[in-house]
Formats: structure tokens, sequence, C-alpha cells
């Protein structure tokens, strides 16, 4: 595991101070999820409860209780059982709960119904994330209503529900060392992919083949999973944000956009680029790819503390929209377009999202009505694009059904931010010259 238990233990630390006195914390491990019939999806732990424990199985709740005398971390986690565990892997098992994860004091799951009522009895607020398990919201009510049951008898249920995900979720927004450099290993290890991608793209491929190439340079550097189904758009594909098929044949003359990136100990990286089929961008995509690059580059450069959460995008809006000006694709004033949102036919999507546990991570965008400062520790992406749908008739032929996208991992610093993705090329030549060797 490449976090620490001591980081781990921090973060609980952390949370506990920021609770109220005599209070609880509590939170649900992910459910097992069905694919189909018999056949369970790879399970992947909560990430709030991975950011507190580092535990990794189903069927478990994490409970926290600052200032008990007993220990402040309880565990509720499946015994060992040696039958299951032939068929289904290793289990901690409570005992492992305490040696390797450190937990205060842990218990089996089933009997958490004669145990946890007695923890939140007594204590005044509730930190719990109402509606992300129904499930689970009705079994914890359960408990609380049996114990308002015996208010008669002097039990004291809790008086308050609270969002645990306001104080946590502001905290996972700040990355530490340990999550900083497993977050570098992600962005290296998907930056190889993509230029492993761009080595070996050849017109007739399948963008399903082309995805395979970055499947296996991500698992043979030990990233068990993408982040997020990656998506190989040819041609017009390209124009489809969400384009996840991965179906079509790559034909010579046309642009692939691949936004891919790998999962590693439960941190997302998120790349995008954009490259030429053939090895040989035509001057159309040529001209457009340098608009979306300038504006990349401009909102990096904007990726400072001394700036808020939106002025990246207004920066990378402003940049696309003089050079769609300049290109013939938009007529008039570019400020005046600006304002009125007319380059939304061509770039409709925003220029990032948080990053970290989640491909997109949790974090305020706006505190009190503005945009959130950003500050040392944040990590954000920087993805502008531009994208003309293959049917409009508004535009020449020319430019019609290519789509550009260029995306990096930002880490914001004390005096900027450090492009966490820089490993593989994006300026034209550098990535012609390297398609060009390969070719070679």
């Amino acid at each position: 595991m490449s976090i620490s238990a001591q980081e781990f233990q921090r973060r609980r630390r952390e949370l506990m101070e920021q609770m109220e006195p005599n209070s609880i914390a509590i939170l649900p491990a992910a459910p097992e999820r069905t694919r189909n019939r018999d056949v369970e999806h790879p399970y992947r732990q909560d990430s709030d409860f991975w950011y507190l424990s580092g535990f990794p199985e189903p069927e478990a709740v994490m409970v926290l209780l600052p200032g008990r005398e007993h220990g402040e971390f309880v565990l509720f986690c499946r015994e060992r059982d040696r039958a299951m565990e032939i068929w289904n892997g290793y289990r901690a098992g409570p005992e492992g709960a305490v040696a390797n994860h450190h937990a205060d004091d842990a218990f089996p799951i089933n009997d958490i119904d004669d145990i946890l009522p007695g923890l939140i009895e007594g204590r005044n607020r509730v930190y719990y994330d109402i509606g992300r398990d129904d499930d689970f919201d009705r079994q914890l009510m359960s408990w609380v209503n049996a114990i308002r049951e015996r208010v008669r008898t002097g039990a004291q249920p809790p008086g308050e529900f609270v969002a645990l995900s306001h104080l946590l979720h502001d905290m996972r927004l700040f990355k530490s060392k340990e999550e900083q450099a497993v977050m570098r290993r992600a962005a290296a290890i998907s930056a190889g992919a993509h230029v492993r991608a761009m080595q070996s793209v050849r017109p007739g491929m399948y963008e399903y083949q082309l995805e395979a190439e970055y499947l296996h340079e991500f698992m043979r550097h030990g990233a068990r999973s993408p982040a997020y189904p990656s998506i190989v758009g040819g041609g017009a594909n390209g124009c489809i944000l969400h384009y996840v098929e991965n179906s079509d044949q790559l034909k010579d003359g046309e642009l692939v956009l691949v936004d891919a990136g790998c999962e590693l100990d439960c941190y997302a990286s998120d790349i995008t680029r954009t490259f030429p089929v053939s090895g040989t961008f035509s001057a159309e995509q040529r001209a457009l790819y340098e608009v979306v690059l300038k504006a990349q580059l401009a909102a990096i450069d904007a990726t400072h503390p001394d700036h808020h959460w939106n002025y990246p995008h207004e920066e990378a809006v402003r940049v696309l929209t003089e050079g769609l000006v300049a290109l013939g694709l938009l007529h008039g004033d570019p400020a005046e377009l600006v304002e009125t949102e007319a380059y939304r036919r061509f770039y409709m999507h925003r220029t990032g999202h948080w990053l970290g546990l989640d491909v997109h991570d949790v974090g305020d965008y706006r505190v009190g009505g503005a945009w959130r400062q950003l500050e040392p520790g944040m990590v954000l992406t920087v993805e502008p694009g531009l994208y003309v749908a293959p049917d409009d008739d508004t535009v020449e032929p020319r430019w019609c059904g290519i789509g550009i996208r260029i995306e990096d991992d930002v880490l914001v610093t004390a005096d900027g931010c450090e492009v966490l993705t820089r490993d593989v090329p994006k300026a034209i030549d550098d990535i012609e010259a390297l398609m060009r060797e390969a070719r070679a």
C-alpha cells in the first residue's frame, strides 16, 4: 500500500478534531455490485471509506468516536472464514483490522445490530451522509428509532444528523505529499500509455485495438484498471464528448481523440491527447489544434494560487474564441462572443475538474457564492477542446468532423503549478516526430 498507516491515522485525527464534542461518524463500505446473473463487478472501495481507513473489503462499517476512552476508531468487518477464503480470497477479519489497519476495536459485521446502537446512544450528533446508500440509511434509522423508543427508560438518542461530506470532502481536496507521490506515479503510467498509443496507431486499426494498448501499459505497471471508461474516438467520433463504444475503424487522414487514464491505489489520472492516425496533421487539423493548445497553455499558466477556480476557464474561453474568429468559424468581436457564449457551439464543457480518489473528485467549486481560490495541494485537470460537428452547415465542410481535446493533470503549488502529465507530448512537431520515429 503506498499510503502509510500514519497517513490514514492523521486523516482520522484531523477529521475528529473538526467534529463537535460527543459526536459519532459512521461510514459504510461500498456494497458489492452484480454485473450480470452471478458475476460481480470488480470490487472497488468507497472513496471516503478508503480515504480514512485504507481497508479494501466490502461488508464493513467504520465508526469514529472522538474522545472514546476505549478507542476512537471502531471497524465492523467480515470474520475470517476458511471456506469462503478458499473461493474468494483472504479476509482481514477483526484481528487483521486491528493488527494491519490500526482499528482500536474491531467486531464481526454480523454483530453490528447488537453493538453499534450502544455506540450511537448518548451521542448528540451523528455525522453521516444520508441518501448515498438507501439500505444502510434504513438500517441506521432502525437503530436510532430503537433508541428513541427507550427514551422513557433513560435512553438518549442523537438529536442531530450532519452530512459528513461537508468536513471530509474539503479535507480530500488538499492532497498530502504521499497522495501527490501516488498521483505523480499514476500520471507517469498514463503518460507512457499515451506515448505507446501514438507509436502504435495505424490506419485500419480499430478503436478498441488502440484502447488495448492503453490497458496493456496500465496493467504492466501495476495499475489494475482505468480510472474511467476510456474514450477512443476516431474522426467524427472525437466530437462525442463521452464516446465509449470504441468500435469503429481508424482511417487515414483522420484524428483520433483518446481520453484515458489509469487508477493506481485508488487514485485517478486523466489525460486526453488528440493525434493523427497517419502520423501527420492536415492543414485544418493543425490550425484547430494550435488554437486548443494555445488555450490549454494559457489556462495552465493561469492555474496559480493568486487566481480563483474559474480563471483558467476564462482564459481558455478567451483564447479559443479569438482563435475561432481568426479561422472564420465565428464572426464578430471576440469579447462580445464570449459574453454571449457563442463559442459553446464548438466548446460546450468546462476547462477542468478536481482530481483525486475520484476522477471527478469531491470539493466545492464555489465558497460563499464566489469562485474558490486555488491553493497549494489542489489537483485539477486542464482540458479545453474544440468540436466541429460533422453535420454543421454553418462552417466550411473542411472543418466538419474534427474534434480536439488536450488534457493534463495539474497540481497547484506555492508559486504556480506542476503539470503531472508532462511526459506525454502535445506540441504538433513533437507528436509528429514521435510517430514518424515509430514508423521508421
